[in-house]
């Protein structure tokens, strides 16, 4: 035994689990008085302190524990970006339990599913959800009953439909404002349950362990420099990857979550003004949606604000029209597997002083690990050896370390390809750079190959962004009699904008190799996630009967 460890064992002095639930404790004893959540504006906002937030969560966990949730128990939960929403958050795990954000935007079938994969012992549901959940509950296969908690809301009104549930402020004034702050027995315990999309066949439950989530919310603050009390909106919804795990990030600075129930243009910028919004983040869509609104919707914004952005790289345009509100935008990436971003584009103080395209360019890389990750890299992905750092040379976007899940629950064999080589796999192609930084190229099942050549859908999507009348874009492969499969387009057009599919073509023409050109494009609105990222699934499916233009 080296000598600095003989007779230096752990203890409970000098060791304890990592939980993000001591975010929550230490936030309602340091600053008890401060403002934790928002809802609302003008004499009806609901403004709640983390004393008292810290007291309802505890409530929760007390209540559940009472009703029969068990350590290790799933709790589901169908809520938009509202105060039960953050509470839930700290309120489960409080209880031991697993807490399953599920999305309310997918259709009872799957929720049912969700319901039965998770093993659900118990749902807490809004009233906009309420006929979501009477739907999917008679299309269960298990037949173990659930206790339904449904949450009030004056703002949205009656329960779209009627459940057999408790009320949750009643459920909560039932539990106890001193229940214990006890913390995980090990901090492998899983926090968090979340379904991929199941794009590709029967989602897939994504485990989250207590260490993974307080660190990825550490992370988030050092990839901000995140300051004391910071002000954050929520447009991001908490169901995908836990909010990129924000409702922990926010109780260790001590900040304001500003709910906000719907995503509108107007709510939004509404609420930055009023509550001094510091940070939000979004899918590209977002960001859009703001910088496209109308001028008058603009004005008075705060200076200095901070967005995230993930799915797809900002394009230049954006970056312009960001700036102008006085917006910075942060390009992250990640995956469900990675607690949601886990790679950073993290800027480089040379970079100001380049031309806005150029910049750009530079922002359009998914960038580097996240700090407290232990490895991102791009791997050959037979080998698992490391591409060079060349800016050409493919291999697949790996990681490893404290930021990924346990696994995947009840499937070891994908678990097992997941993790294959001790390295979590995206599925992910790109390239990595001389300064490090990783640029994807393509999704490995979405590289088109026509006529032997690998052609990259990403980077005609990178050209299409480039056109002024394209808001978003696109490209799958299409079947082809001569070419095997050839580019397809699918292109939706900024509001008032006009353009043909020869003239796509012509501009891509300028800009691509001959073989690269889409050979086909379609325009109208894309199909999107409910956080706004691009359904490539249903544009393949749509591209069979696109009619292809001869170039």
């Amino acid at each position: 035994m080296p000598i600095a460890d003989h007779d230096l064992p752990r203890c409970a002095a000098n060791h304890a689990p990592l939980t993000p639930l001591d975010f929550l404790r230490r936030a309602a004893e340091v600053h008890p008085e401060l403002p934790a959540i928002a809802y609302g504006i003008g004499d009806g906002a609901l403004c709640r302190t983390w004393a008292q937030t810290a007291e309802r969560c505890r409530r929760l966990a007390s209540a559940l524990r009472a009703a029969g949730v068990q350590r290790g128990d799933v709790v589901a939960v169908l809520l938009p970006n509202t105060p039960p929403m953050v509470e839930a958050h700290f309120g489960v795990p409080l209880a031991g339990a697993v807490l399953n954000a599920l999305n309310t935007r997918l259709e009872p079938a799957a929720i049912a599913w969700m319901l039965d994969h998770g093993e659900a012992r118990a749902v807490i549901v809004d009233p906009e959800f309420s006929a979501l959940l009477a739907q999917a509950l008679p299309l269960r296969a298990r037949r173990e009953p659930l206790l339904l908690i449904q949450t009030r809301d004056d703002a949205f009104g009656a329960p779209t439909a009627a459940l057999d549930a408790v009320d949750y402020e009643t459920f909560l004034a039932g539990g106890d404002p001193l229940h214990p702050w006890d913390p995980p027995g090990d901090e492998w315990d899983a926090i968090a349950l979340n379904y991929t999309s199941g794009t590709t066949g029967l989602p897939k439950g994504v485990v989250y362990h207590h260490r993974g989530a307080a660190l990825n919310a550490i992370s988030n603050i050092l990839e901000w420099d995140m300051p004391r009390h910071p002000v954050y909106l929520w447009t991001l919804p908490m169901f995908h990857c836990n909010g990129w795990c924000f409702p922990w990030t926010l109780a260790a600075r001590a900040g304001l979550n500003v709910c906000l129930r719907k995503v509108e243009a107007g709510a939004v910028l509404q609420a930055m003004r009023h509550w001094g919004v510091t940070h939000y983040c979004g899918a590209p869509i977002v960001h859009a949606m703001l910088a496209q609104a109308p001028q008058e919707l603009k004005h008075g914004l705060p200076r200095g604000i901070r967005g995230m952005v993930a799915a797809s790289a900002p394009p230049a345009a954006l970056l312009e029209a960001m700036a102008a509100m006085g917006i910075e935008l942060t390009h992250v990436y990640g995956l469900t597997e990675v607690y949601g971003p886990a790679t950073v584009c993290a800027p480089q103080p040379e970079w100001a002083a380049l031309p806005l395209e150029a910049r750009a360019r530079l922002q359009a890389r998914q960038g580097v690990r996240y700090h407290l990750q232990q490895d991102a890299r791009v791997l050959d992905p037979e080998t698992l050896q490391p591409v060079p750092w060349d800016g050409r040379t493919m291999g697949e976007v790996m990681f490893r370390g404290n930021i990924v899940m346990k696994g995947y629950l009840k499937n070891p064999e994908a678990t097992a390809a997941a993790f294959a080589g001790g390295w979590f796999h995206t599925g992910d192609l790109a390239v990595q750079h001389p300064d490090g930084y990783i640029k994807i190229k393509d999704r490995s099942k979405d590289i088109i190959i026509s006529g032997g050549e690998n052609i990259s859908s990403i980077e005609i999507e990178d050209v299409l962004y480039r056109h002024p009348a394209v808001q978003a874009a696109a490209v799958v492969a299409k079947p082809d009699p001569r070419w095997g499969e050839t580019p397809c387009a699918f292109i939706e057009l900024k509001p008032g904008a006009q353009a043909s599919a020869q003239e796509i073509i012509e501009h891509c023409r300028r800009h691509l190799a001959g073989f690269k050109v889409p050979r086909a494009v379609e325009f109208g609105e894309l199909p999107k996630t409910s956080t706004g990222k691009i359904q490539k699934f249903e544009l393949r499916r749509r591209a069979g009967s696109v009619q292809a233009i001869d170039v």
